[in-house]
């Protein structure tokens, strides 16, 4: 096989949260240059709901044409982030480019954040981007190329983006601060930048009055889940006790989860706090008719539109709720 010459060929890339979702996608992107691919992520046995360990994403890596590292790191560990750091400087010899990737949230008011859901999203988000930046900035100083890449917004104090969801704003924008202060920081040996992928509505203020442009189709996940949310109480936590997990492909997709057994409910993206009793997988056009009225979940079923794993009971209940959003929707 001949060598990968690409742009990043010889470059090392060190990608927290790699084994699924933008973090993979990075790291594929990465690996079709050329890159050495650092997969800095928890999972390692196949989870019972979820598809992709670091193992699965190391060889789809390696089948585009980088070379890979599969390292156990949960990001809120200091040890398995310096671990996973020596790995990589052993095998590929140094460290041009971290990526602060993993994150955890929850889109949630003040009242509805569990205490362990906020310090999961302050640990992850907010201290595993500094550990992580700590632990490969040594390296990186070394790298003619050196870059960290903080997958988090732009900051913007309008009380709009803190509102609805203020614990996960401020876990989100503590990684952007980091790139302001890194970047001036180390100012001419790393560079230091932000990205952050487009999903939902710009808000502006005009006339001293909040006005939100038209959502975007891309942000229509969120904003189902966004009504689903004020759809929720604690009769219909009480009626339906069980937890969601859907896995969304195509634009505005990845893992979301639906929790109608603690009080009030809740939602957010990525993995729920406890095990999921459902998981649905289906595109994100048709959870969006789903939830709209549009698409009967039984004939999605039937039609193989919709996949369900668990507890097949528990999936009718939701049908149900999901029929009780449909004006709103």
């Amino acid at each position: 096989m001949l060598p990968n010459t690409g742009r990043l060929a010889g470059c090392t890339v060190f990608i927290t949260g790699a084994s699924r979702g933008i973090g993979k996608a990075i790291a594929l992107k990465a690996a079709k240059d050329g890159a050495n691919i650092v997969i800095a992520a928890k999972t390692a046995q196949p989870h019972p709901k979820l598809l992709g360990t670091i193992y699965t994403a190391a060889e789809e890596i390696e089948a585009v044409g980088g070379k890979a590292l599969p390292c156990i790191v949960d990001v809120r560990d200091e040890q398995q982030i310096s671990a996973a750091v020596e790995k990589a400087i052993k095998k590929f010899g140094g460290i041009d480019i971290l990526v602060n990737n993993a994150s955890a949230i929850s889109l949630t008011n003040t009242l509805d954040t569990p205490t362990k859901r906020l310090d999961l999203m302050m640990n992850v988000n907010t201290r595993g981007t500094y550990l992580a930046s700590k632990a490969c900035i040594p390296y990186l100083k070394k790298s003619k190329v050196a870059h960290i890449l903080n997958i988090s917004p732009p900051l913007n104090l309008n009380p709009v983006w803190f509102k609805q969801h203020c614990a996960y704003t401020i876990a989100k924008y503590g990684m952007s601060m980091y790139v302001l202060g890194m970047a001036e920081e180390f100012k001419g040996e790393i560079a230091v930048n932000a990205l952050w992928p487009k999903t939902g509505a710009v808000p502006e203020f005009k006339e001293e009055k909040l006005q939100l442009q038209p959502k975007p189709r891309s942000g229509a996940v969120e904003e189902t889940f966004r009504i689903v949310k004020d759809s929720l109480s604690d009769d219909v936590v009480k009626a339906t006790q069980a937890i969601y997990l859907f896995e969304l492909s195509g634009e505005d997709g990845g893992t979301w989860f639906l929790d109608l057994k603690s009080k009030g409910g809740n939602v957010g993206y990525g993995e729920p706090s406890d095990q999921a009793d459902v998981v649905m997988s289906m595109t994100t056009d048709d959870f969006v008719k789903m939830f709209s009225g549009k698409l009967k979940p039984t004939m999605a079923f039937m039609s193989g539109k919709l996949k369900i794993k668990g507890n097949m009971a528990l999936a009718i209940k939701l049908e149900k709720l999901m029929n009780q959003m449909n004006a709103r929707l």
